[in-house]
Parts: C-alpha cells; structure tokens; sequence
C-alpha cells in the first residue's frame, strides 16, 4: 500500500461506511487506498453513499468522484466487485430484486466469501440487527445529527492536533467508548451477527454499520468489523493464504509519510 508497509495485491478487501455524500467522508484517503491496491475480491459492505445527508444537502467534490472511478476501474481490471447497500444507501435496495449487475459491479443483498484457507464468511451490512434503525428510524435519524456535530468537532480538533505534531485521533470514536450504553450495545450487534451466521453454518461474519472495526472471535465464529471511511479509515483484507487483517489506514499513511521524509536525498 504505502511504501514497504503493506503489499499491494490482495486476495480480497472489505470497505463499508465511507458516507459519499457526507462533509465528515474522507473521500482523499479512500481514493488513496483504492489507487495502491490491488484485489481479486471487492466487497463494498454498504453505506458507500449516504442518500440521508444528501437529500438534506448536497456535497459532492472530485474526491468523492475519484473514489467511484477507482471503484469501476478494479472491477474493469478483473476484480469481481460486490456492493451490498446498507441503510443509509437503502435506496438502491429497490433494485436488489432485480439482480443488478452494472459496469461490472453486482447489487446484492448480502454475499458469500471462502477464503483461501476455507473459511465461509457471511457478508452484510448489519444494520437488520441494530434495533434503533430497525424499529425506530426517527431515533437513529436523531442520533444522525448529534453524529454529523461529533465529526465537525473532530476535524477542527485534529486541524490543531496536526498543526502541534499530533497524530491522528477520534473524538466521536472515543465519545463512543466512553458511554457505557454504547459499549452494551456494540457488544449485543457483535453478538446477534456473531449468532446469525453459525446459525446459517457459516465459519465468520463480515460487516460494516457501527463503525467499529474489530475483528475476534465469539464463541467459535470469526466476527469481522471494516469499520469505516467517516473516523477511523479502516479496512479488511485477507492475504493469499486467507489470513485476515484490519487496516489502519489514516494512522499507516501518516507513518509512511514521516518514514519517506527520513529517507536520505539522492
């Protein structure tokens, strides 16, 4: 990916949650990300595009375009692209019954993936297993703007951080963390997800929705969190001889950025 950090070609990635659309999107680093990998497997694990903050405003910029053209440049270089929508991109599940399949990248509900040790992973967004948008949309809508205000404080936060030396840090992530009914709650999603896919006879679950990447293992069963594209810039992978790993990419570029700078001028 950056430097020699990381290699370049993957079996498989998994991304989710980059809210194209959104003020808070880091669409540049994903843009970034997409352009130094390469896959044989894509997975967009919903919420690429978030229709709730773009019917309220638009914002759009040539980040956000690059992105969707990297997009359709793996899939026309082989790799086999997936896109299961999520619920802030729940308007393109209207087409699922249709099978869709458009310049190479397929619409699904949700996907299948063996890995190349054989491990089958179920794949999907997960919000069908978070009770709040479930049953009461009005209550996550709510909960949508204290987010939107949480992320404008994290830029202008970081903005100082960076100007003082500082790394990159989260402060909607940590604010997360901190309440105790957060916590709960990402314990009982990781749980019902964890529950759903050994009860369907899978070895794992892949998803995305609360924006914590994660990866551990629940009574038996792989869960697999990619995380997201709005705080933390995180991403699944798995390697040719199927092992899995979360990407940190924010904090890997910054890395690779102060390790290019101490290398000697030629």
């Amino acid at each position: 990916m950056h430097g020699n950090i990381r290699p370049t070609l993957y079996r498989s990635v998994f991304i989710s949650d980059a809210h194209l659309g959104a003020r808070g999107c880091h669409a540049r680093d994903l843009a970034a990300f997409l352009r130094g990998m390469s896959c044989r497997h894509l997975f967009l694990v919903g919420d690429m595009i978030d229709g709730w903050r773009l019917r309220r405003s638009w914002y759009w910029d040539a980040h956000h375009d690059a992105v969707l053209r990297l997009i359709l440049s793996h899939a026309r270089s082989g790799a086999e692209v997936t896109y299961i929508p999520g619920n802030h991109d729940e308007m393109f599940r209207a087409w699922l019954p249709l099978g869709l399949e458009v310049a190479g990248v397929r619409l699904v509900a949700e996907a299948e993936h063996v890995t190349a040790d054989g491990k089958r992973l179920l794949v999907m967004h997960g919000d069908a297993f978070d009770s709040v948008v479930r049953y009461a949309k009005f209550l996550a809508l709510l909960g949508d703007h204290a987010y939107e205000v949480a992320l404008v404080l994290n830029r202008w936060l970081n903005a100082v951080r960076v100007r003082f030396g500082y790394p990159y840090w989260s402060l909607s992530a940590w604010l997360k963390r901190q309440v105790k009914e957060a916590v709960k709650a990402i314990d009982r999603f990781e749980t019902a997800l964890a529950g759903e896919a050994r009860r369907r006879g899978f070895d794992g679950v892949v998803c995305g929705h609360i924006h914590h990447a994660q990866m551990h293992d629940i009574g038996g069963i792989l869960y697999a969190n990619d995380g997201d594209w709005m705080e933390s810039c995180t991403a699944l992978v798995e390697h040719h001889d199927g092992r899995l790993e979360l990407i940190e990419w924010a904090i890997e570029a910054r890395v690779s950025a102060v390790d290019a700078e101490r290398l000697p001028a030629h």
